[in-house]
Formats: C-alpha cells, structure tokens, sequence
C-alpha cells in the first residue's frame, strides 16, 4: 500500500516521473513545439486530476503519467499519443469535455480521446445487453480511425494490472478477466510479444494466485541447472558460428512466460518438470535485408550439424511470415542430455518486430512494398465494422471480432490459384462468402481439391475449393452453425431477416388476436416480453414464427402462466405499488442484497436459502474453490470457478450480472467431484486406488470406469467429497502409487 508522503515531496515524485517520460522520449517528434504541447498537456493532467487519489492512496496523476511512458518505452509513440495518454482519463473522471480538449489540443487528439472514454451511463440492464461490450465496440470504432486508440488503451490496461493489488477481489477479478479475454489477444494480434505475455501473467496472478507463485518458485528452484545445460547447449554452436560465419549473431534463453506454462500444463495435463519446452534458445544475426534469408538458414545449418531436429516441428515463419508481421525460423532439436531444445533463429529486424510488434512494424514499413498482414488486418476490422449493422447485439458482435480478428489464419486458393486469407476453423460457407454475397447465398456444396464436399466443410492451408451453386438455394438458419466468420454470418443473418420480413404483417395480425382472445394489451412492452420468453432476437422473427404457426396461443398462455406472468400487463391492469421491476440483473442483486444481512455483497453458498443457486456443469466448483455468482435470465444463480473458461467470458462481457460468492466454510454437504487416472497397467492396481478412496479416506465413489489396453490403464471416477480439500488430498495420495502416472481433476458427468 501507498504511504502517503507531504505535498512538497509529492510534487518533487510526480517531476521526476515527468522528466522520466521526456528522457525515454527520443525521437524525430521531440521539437521544442511538441515539448511544449506535452508539458501543456501534463499540467492540464495536473490541474485535472489534483483532488484525485488512487485507491492504493497515490496521486492519481501517477497513473497518466506511467500510462505515457509505456507509450514510448513499449510502444515507440510519439507527441500525439503522449498527449492523449496524459490526458486519458480526464474526460471520463473530471469536468473537462471533448470539446474542451478540442479547443485547446486539436480535433485529432480529441478524436483520440474519445475513443478512450468509457460510455458514462448504460441503465439497460437486459440479459442481452452489456456495457463491456459497448465500450469494446466503441474501442474499435474509435481504433478503426486510428491505431493509436488501442495502442494507449492497451498501456492504460497494463499499468492498471501493474497496479491491481490495492482492489477488491471482485474487482480484480472482473479486471484480470477483461484482460485474459480481450487485451492479452489484441496485444498478440499486434505482435506486442512482451506487452501480452506481461498481460497474461498478471492476469494468471490475480485469478489463480496458487498456480501462478507455485509455478515462478519452481522456475527459481530450477533456474541455475537450466543456466548450466543451456551454456553446455550452445557452446558448439557458438564454435561452429565463429569458425564457418563472418556475422554479428548474439544468442540468448528466452523462458516460457508463466501463463504459458500452465496453459502447457493445462492443455496437456503435465507436471511442470514434463514441460519439454520451458525455454527456447534465440539465435539473432545483424546482417543486411536482402541477406536475411540465406544467412537464417545456414545457421539453421550449424545448429543442425551438432543436433538431430525433430523434422515435425520445423517452422518456416520467414517465408510465410504469421498474421501479426512475426517472422523466424523455429526448430526443435535433441541435446546430448536427451531433451527436446526449440531454437529460434532471426535477425535483429525480426527480433524487434517480435518483441514489439506494430511500433516496429511501423519503423519498417517505408522499407517494404505493398500492403502488409498488420495493415491487412486492420482493414479486416474495418470490414467487420461495416458489415456489422448497428442493430446487432453487441455481444454477438464481440464473439465475432474475437473469433474473426484474434486467431490464426489460413491461406486457400481459388480454381484460378488466387490467395484467399481467412480464420482457422473456416468452412466452405465462409469461403463461399468471401468470393461474393451472392456466391454463398447461393451456394450448394464445393470442390475441395477435386472431391465433392459438403458447406460444413473445413478448410485447411494449401485447400483449393471451387464452389458449386444452384439459383433455387437460399440461405437458411442452419447455415449459421455451419459459418464463423462475420463477414458470412452477417450475409446469412441479413438475408434472412429479409425472407421473414414477408411475413411480418400476417405475423403481426394473428399475434394481435390471440392477445385479443386472451385479454391482454397489444403494447410494445408485452409483445417485447413475449418474444424474450421465447429466446428470439427481434420483432420481425416473431412475427415470421407466428405465421407459419410455431408459436401461436398455446405459447402465449405459458408465459402468462409461467414464471414471467407478471410482466404481462391484463387489458385492465391496475398497477400495485411496491411490485419488485423484473428487469434481470439489477433487481435481483437488490433482493439479494436484501436477504444476505452479513455481508450484503457477498453470497455465501448455503447460508441463504431464499436465493436459488446451482453449479454451472462447465467447471462443477465444489466447496473450497473460489467462485463468482453469474445472475441468469431465470433469475437463478449460476457458480463458476473463477478460472473457469466460461467465466472469463461472463466476467469480461457481463460484469453487471456478476456477484461475489465463496462457500460456507464448515458443514457443507457432499458434492460429486471427477477425477481422471492414467497409468501402467499392473495386478492389484485397482484395487489400491479403491482402497486408497474408500478406506483411507472414507470417500464414497459413485461411479468407477477404468479401462486397462495395451498395457496402460485410463479412467473416470465420480466421487463424493465435502470440499476441494479432500479432493487434493486424495489426488496427492493416488500420485504416490506405483505406475500411476497422471492424476487430475475433470469435470462431473452431466
């Protein structure tokens, strides 16, 4: 925590952090005009935020100030974005407006800064709807304008996970979940290497802080064996190096970030000593541009004279380089000691573009023709923007983006050998979309390299597809499962709303009767009620739903008499007072807050009986964990753990349908919990880990599915535990047992 120190030394820390930022700033932008528009703009910040604090107690003018220095240190920016960092936050949290700042510092760094500048107020609280998302669509609107608005915001967001210690826990949740979710891919998608791995493991600290110190102790614990194999693993190759190449190289150990550890051990259900690749060995040469090439692969050459490569590991990312400008050479070979090494080979050009992305990238770009994969992708975003029609729900729109603009792509051929770029897991629909609106509106099934394929089709890198269409085929809602990128979902959606706009006017008027039959008021507001209990996304599906005779009366009559019979207003409804608002989130947490009288911002699980709650299927959180609420439409209480997938996702989109939850620390009942066993098969084997269960610690098993093939031995067992204490106990004790290999936790059958 902060120690508040006098004002006169306050003032003497908030010049000296200034000075740092005009000491890192050196480039061609530092004239004395842009130094003076930066000091105005600093003592703007100043004046600002003087009255402000930060919750560690700090001057809140600290923040602004740190903000611009990554902007330079990290990021490579210059005056405007210097300017629009110091002043980043003082629209959002002082009296100043936009058009103050436009008056003073111009329309481009007002423009900047907007863009920067939470919605203030967002009072529609429905399941569909979501400030996070609308600030997020706002970002990009703003970033399709100008770069420089993610670029800040990305800074902004890694000082604040710097500085995250001094929140609540909930709030470092919410925070670290954002980041996980949308920063951490943004910074990778622009190459930024060290800003997102910083990003990813702040993130991992504050959602799972066992995990994170446990994994940077053994680090530490191993450091100085893996510093003595890693000097024995280049000697030869520094020899060879000096002897055979006439070039400047340096070679360094590059340590496999902390989240990325886990991720490995996660994904591949390891131990942190089975991690083969915890470091990779970076071998960087400054030679010239039109050398690069030749000389990456006759190191290549050296490494592989002294080590045998693992030839399915082998990455060519100089000839093809990755969608965020990243370019090297990677192969995986196998030390004298018997390890997998990856190597890494570039140069100095490349090593800045990987460390730091688009501020490199743009360093580099008068040197290179044409348009490249970062411009390509920022273009991607302006496409997307303006295929997403402003109706669409901006949940939807950010599942979008995240899916289109943050993974991996491929690279498909046309019958005529023209390229086409597209996101991993593409189908034939989404090509078929790419070519023309018309082309997969239209379109039947495809050639995928010379064989009839389905729509549903994956694609893969090197496909070449030619797409067959009939003129009596229209796009349908099951193609919707069939197409991930928007800009195929878009034409899909589009056009089906334009079918089902036919049937708008008869839908309407038979609606219109049966609320007649039933006595109920044909308003807005009902027939908006309606629509959401039967989970459809506009008036005009509605109306299309009622006209050819899926929803009608019987429909109606359940949801007067279901659970949402009370926002259906009776032709003659007299208002009550006092009725609780039914509008999902907000008035749920203040019934709940009501009823929970110890701690009104904190569900404790099994102490309030009044408020429904389950645990979600996706994690099956058991006593012990730590969790977070998720309010549901239903108005029912969904439990995640909170480094649940699903979560994540929920706290990064949804936060207003988020409350605090932990479990009631003693006498809670007993909670299936899954556990996954792999081994060596042998005699007895079964019946030791039973004993150990059921015996030692008196563990009820509910079921049991051990298969033994091939002399290994796999299985599932569900059992019954009163929290995770029990259940780390007994995977603790299971590892001990001769031939076992791997034991860890799954998920409860559902």
């Amino acid at each position: 925590m902060y120690k508040v120190e006098d004002a006169d030394q306050e003032r003497k820390e908030i010049l000296k952090r200034y000075r740092g930022l005009i000491n890192a700033w050196q480039s061609e932008s530092f004239t004395p005009e842009a130094r003076k528009n930066v000091r105005k703009a600093f003592n703007l910040a100043i004046e600002a935020h003087k009255d402000m604090r930060r919750k560690s107690g700090e001057p809140y003018i600290y923040h602004p100030i740190e903000v611009a220095t990554l902007c330079v240190n990290e990021l490579g920016l210059g005056e405007v974005s210097i300017i629009c960092a110091l002043l980043h936050d003082v629209v959002e949290d002082t009296d100043y407006t936009i058009e103050d700042i436009e008056n003073i510092f111009g329309p481009k760094v007002a423009e900047i800064i907007d863009g920067l500048t939470k919605i203030e107020e967002f009072l529609d609280q429905s399941p569909d709807k979501s400030k996070q998302a609308e600030n997020f669509r706002k970002i990009l609107i703003s970033m399709s304008k100008d770069i420089r608005v993610i670029l800040i915001k990305l800074a902004d967001r890694l000082h604040n996970m710097r500085t995250l210690d001094s929140l609540p826990s909930d709030r470092k949740l919410k925070i670290a979940s954002e980041t996980m979710y949308f920063y951490a891919p943004f910074a990778h998608r622009l190459g930024l290497f060290q800003v997102k791995s910083e990003l990813e493991d702040l993130a991992l600290k504050f959602t799972q802080p066992e995990v994170y110190h446990d994994i940077l102790k053994k680090i530490e614990r191993t450091r100085e064996n893996r510093e003595a194999f890693i000097s024995e693993f280049i000697y030869p190759i520094k020899k060879s190096l000096n002897e055979e190449m006439s070039i400047q190289y340096r070679i360094e150990a590059r340590l496999k970030s902390i989240s990325s550890i886990w991720e490995k051990m996660r994904s591949k259900k390891i131990s942190f000593e089975e991690v083969f690749d915890l470091f990779a060995i970076r071998i960087i040469i400054d030679v010239p541009r039109d050398q690069e090439k030749i000389d990456c692969w006759k190191v290549y050459s050296m490494v592989t004279k002294h080590y045998i490569p693992r030839h399915d590991r082998l990455r060519d990312w100089i000839s093809t380089p990755k969608a965020n400008g990243y370019e090297s050479l990677h192969t995986t070979v196998m030390s004298d000691k018997g390890r997998w090494v990856e190597v890494q080979i570039r140069t100095e050009r490349m090593n800045e573009i990987a460390e730091h992305g688009y501020a490199a990238h743009w360093k580099y770009k008068s040197l290179e023709e044409g348009e490249n994969s970062i411009d390509r992708w920022i273009n991607r975003i302006n496409q997307l923007l303006k295929e997403s029609e402003s109706g669409d729900n901006p949940l939807e729109f950010f599942d979008d983006f995240k899916l289109n603009l943050f993974t991996d792509e491929i690279f498909v051929f046309t019958p005529k050998g023209e390229l086409r770029t597209l996101p991993k897991h593409s189908t034939v629909l989404d090509f078929a979309y790419s070519i023309h609106s018309e082309v997969g509106n239209h379109a039947l099934g495809a050639k995928l390299n010379h064989k009839v394929v389905a729509l549903s089709q994956e694609l893969n890198s090197g496909d070449q597809v030619e797409i067959i269409t009939s003129s009596n085929v229209y796009p349908q809602e099951e193609w919707l499962y069939n197409a991930i990128t928007a800009r195929a979902r878009n034409h899909i959606k589009k056009s089906i709303r334009e079918y089902r706009k036919k049937y708008y006017e008869e839908g309407r008027q038979k609606l219109q009767k049966c609320f007649e039959d039933l006595g109920l008021e044909f308003t807005d507001e009902n027939i908006n009620t309606f629509r959401q209990t039967n989970n459809l996304k506009s008036t005009t599906d509605l109306f299309y739903m009622v006209a050819v005779d899926k929803i009608g009366l019987k429909e109606l009559k359940d949801c007067c008499n279901g659970h949402q019979s009370r926002q259906i207003k009776l032709r003659r409804y007299i208002p009550r007072p006092f009725r609780r608002k039914q509008n999902g989130s907000a008035s749920l947490k203040e019934e709940i807050n009501h009823k929970l009288k110890e701690n009104p911002k904190e569900l404790i699980l099994g102490d309030v009986d009044e408020v429904r709650w389950n645990a979600a299927k996706c994690c099956n959180p058991i006593p012990g964990d730590d969790v977070v609420g998720y309010i549901k439409s239903d108005n029912v209480i969904e439990i995640h753990r909170v480094n649940c997938p699903t979560a994540i996702q929920l706290m990064s989109k949804l936060g207003n349908r988020i409350i605090k939850a932990k479990w009631r620390e003693k006498g809670m009942m007993a909670v299936l919990a899954g556990l996954r066993i792999e081994g060596l098969d042998r005699k007895g084997l079964v019946n030791e880990i039973t004993e150990v269960i059921s015996q030692k610690y008196n563990i009820n098993i509910r079921s049991m599915n051990i298969q033994a093939s091939d002399s290994k031995i796999a299985g599932d067992l569900m059992l019954y535990v009163n929290g995770n204490e029990d259940l780390h106990e007994v995977i603790r004790h299971l590892r001990k047992i001769k031939n076992i290999q791997k034991v860890y936790r799954i998920n409860r059958n559902s």
